[in-house]
C-alpha cells in the first residue's frame, strides 16, 4: 500500500484501463485486449487463491460473462476490476459448488484494529517473496482473512471496493486483511507488526 493505506497495484493504469473499458463498450476489440492485459494477471492471482489450478478455468469463464455483460458496466478503472473481482468471485464458488468443496467461513469481526509503525505490512510482507510463494502462504489463511488479502493487495481494492465484493462492510475488510498480513508478516519474520499504535490499516480517502 502507498500512503494513505491506497492499495498501490493496479492503480498505476486505473485510467489507461477506464479509457481502454469506455472504448470496448463502443466496440473496439483492441482496447478489450488491453483492460484485459491490464486485468487478468491479479484477477488470476485472486482466483488462484480462491480454487488454486483451476484458476485458468475459472478466469475463463468469467471472461466470457465480462464480454457479455460489458455495455451494462458503468464506472471508471477501478470499477471496472471491482467488478471484475465480482464476477470472477461468482464463477469462483459455483466451481467450487460443483466439486461440493465449500470454502471455509469464519465470522468477520466488525472492530477496526490499528496497524503502528511507518512501513506498510502489505510492502513488508508481499514484496519480500515471489508471487507463486506469497499465494501458497495466502492459501493458508483462514477463508476470510484470505480474500480480504487478495482483493485488497493482489487485486488492489480498496477497503470500500472489496467489501462490495465479498458483500461485508469496509471495517471487516479491514479487519480481516490485517489479521491475514500480521499472520503472514509473522511467517516471514518481518518486524514491526504489533498490536499497539494508532494507524488504521487501509483507511480509505
Amino acid at each position: 500500500m502507498g500512503q494513505g493505506g491506497e492499495p498501490r497495484r493496479g492503480r498505476a493504469h486505473d485510467g489507461e484501463l477506464g479509457a481502454a473499458v469506455a472504448r470496448a463498450q463502443e466496440g473496439d476489440e483492441a482496447a478489450f485486449a488491453v483492460a484485459y492485459r491490464l486485468v487478468q494477471p491479479a484477477l488470476l492471482g485472486y482466483l488462484r487463491g480462491l480454487v488454486g489450478d483451476d484458476a485458468e478455468d475459472v478466469a475463463s469463464d468469467a471472461w466470457l460473462e465480462i464480454a457479455r455483460d460489458l455495455g451494462r458496466f458503468k464506472g471508471d478503472g477501478a470499477g471496472f476490476r471491482g467488478w471484475t473481482a465480482t464476477i470472477a468471485r461468482h464463477r469462483a464458488l459455483d466451481h467450487l459448488r460443483r466439486q461440493k468443496v465449500r470454502p471455509r467461513s469464519s465470522a468477520l469481526e466488525q472492530d477496526v484494529l490499528e496497524l503502528p509503525g511507518p512501513h506498510s505490512t502489505h510492502d513488508q510482507a508481499l514484496e519480500s517473496m515471489s508471487t507463486e510463494a506469497a499465494l501458497e502462504l495466502v492459501g493458508g489463511l483462514p477463508r476470510d482473512q484470505a480474500e480480504a488479502v487478495l482483493l485488497r493487495v493482489v487485486v488492489g481494492l480498496d477497503a470500500p471496493s472489496a467489501a462490495r465484493v465479498l458483500g461485508k462492510r469496509p471495517g471487516a475488510v479491514r479487519t480481516a486483511a490485517y489479521r491475514g498480513l500480521k499472520r503472514l508478516a509473522k511467517q516471514l519474520g518481518v518486524q514491526g507488526v504489533t498490536d499497539d499504535g494508532p494507524r488504521t490499516l487501509g483507511e480509505s480517502k
